[in-house]
């Protein structure tokens, strides 16, 4: 019975989430499996990653070969790495403890390279989350710079306004008094005309 490991699909529409199984090739994508070996979580930055590595190098031992994918998940967390290093044992290449000590420092090197990567996610977030608050000040900053160009022409034309009317009442009092004033020069002037007729009169 060939066997493959590969990925089983879960969860919603536009939010998956697989599960690494070893299963026959035969069977249906979502059907019967022989073993769930890990769970993987693609929409997550770095990707949710669990697997057991020993179930992995038993299967991978025992002839079951990994689709594309499910082979990249593999290398990531090492289990091809610690199947290399079993074939080398096998062989008399190697000691269970000297490969045993490189798997180890594999995953040192590999946890440090994790952390690093998480460190400049991190990072570009929060740099990211700084410019975007940048951004949106100076937008603010310029909404109340426009606001306050735009409300002093209209304090100028209240002001202008208000001047107006003091002043169009201290003109309708000079006209009242220079009304005022008009018609005694005029009663002054005709007095001498009525003399000089009055004059006329005794003459005559």
């Amino acid at each position: 019975m060939p066997v493959k490991i590969r990925l089983q699909r879960h969860g919603k529409k536009g939010k998956p989430y697989f599960w690494i199984i070893a299963a026959d090739s035969r069977s249906k994508r979502d059907g019967k499996f022989l073993e769930k070996l890990g769970y993987y979580n693609p929409t997550t930055n770095p990707a949710q990653i669990d697997l057991n590595v020993d179930s992995a190098v038993k299967w991978l031992q025992n002839g079951a070969q990994p689709t594309d994918t499910a082979r990249a998940i593999l290398s990531y967390k090492g289990a091809l790495m610690k199947n290399h290093l079993a074939g080398g044992v096998r062989k008399g290449a190697l000691t269970e403890e000297q490969a045993e000590a490189k798997f180890n420092e594999w995953l040192e090197q590999k946890s440090g390279s994790i952390d690093h990567k998480k460190a400049t996610l991190s990072e570009a977030k929060e740099k990211a989350k700084a410019e975007k608050l940048a951004a949106e000040k100076a937008v603010s900053e310029k909404r109340a710079a426009d606001a306050a160009a735009a409300a002093a022409p209209a304090e100028e034309e209240a002001t202008e306004e208000v001047e107006a009317t003091e002043e169009a009442p201290a003109a309708e009092v000079e006209a009242t008094e220079e009304t005022a004033e008009a018609p005694a020069e005029e009663v002054k002037e005709e007095a001498p005309a009525a003399e000089a007729t009055e004059d006329e009169e005794k003459e005559a």
